[in-house]
């Protein structure tokens, strides 16, 4: 196994050794950010779920109470906002100026929101510049290993051997199949980590919602 590793860097050159950094890095990445994405409980809404239903029913203080045991971002902003929620209903306030004050809080609750979505898309990029550049290092490898075989086989002459220009050929075409085994794994990657989070954006904005309209009907209900 180390034998044939350590061959295939002396076939693909310093182009196969530039894609074997990469893909460490990449790697270290992605595992970084699975382990960030499950501690900060990303997709898990169970909880929260229950816990807006009975916030809805007129439990609040039971869906405050039941959020404390989910420490996950989801339970933290809809608990925020539940509280806040609970501190304006304690004001002396009127219905005009209640409004006004929590559609500021809703505001400030997503743009928290917002805040921390944005934190957990970091090095995001990094890993889609990676499934980017790969292949076309690749193809760097590539074309300078074509460039290097047709000079051998213009200097051989009539005399060149058939099977030495093969051997030149695929060995140039090993950095190109060495720089796509980097970026597709790392493409799937960054694509599964997108569509959890936006999956988590969404969910997010519908429990907040379902926070913030049963405020507002619970206050609306006296006064009818």
């Amino acid at each position: 196994m180390v034998e044939s590793s350590s061959s295939l860097l002396e076939l693909g050159g310093p182009v196969v050794l530039v894609l074997l950094g990469i893909s460490v890095l990449a790697l270290a990445v992605i595992l970084a950010k699975a382990f960030q994405l499950s501690n900060a409980r990303v997709g898990r809404h169970s909880l929260v779920r229950q816990a807006v239903t009975m916030w809805r029913t007129g439990e609040r203080s039971k869906a405050t109470q039941a959020l404390l045991k989910d420490r996950s971002l989801s339970a933290a902003l809809v608990r925020s906002a539940m509280e806040a929620i609970q501190k304006l209903d304690g004001q002396p306030l009127s219905s005009q100026e209640r409004d006004i004050r929590e559609e500021r809080l809703r505001e400030e609750i997503s743009a928290r929101a917002a805040d921390r979505l944005f934190g957990l898309t970091s090095w995001l990029k990094a890993l889609d510049l990676v499934t980017q550049i790969a292949p076309l290092l690749g193809l760097l490898g590539t074309v300078l290993g074509m460039i290097e075989t047709f000079q051998t086989l213009q200097e051989s002459g009539s005399s060149a051997n058939p099977g030495t220009l093969a051997g030149g050929i695929w060995v140039a075409l090993l950095t190109t199949a060495c720089g796509l085994a980097v970026a597709i794994p790392v493409s799937v990657a960054v694509t599964w980590f997108e569509t959890r989070l936006e999956k988590e954006r969404a969910a997010l904005e519908v429990l907040l919602t379902g926070v913030f309209t049963a405020g507002a009907t619970s206050n609306q209900s006296p006064s009818s």
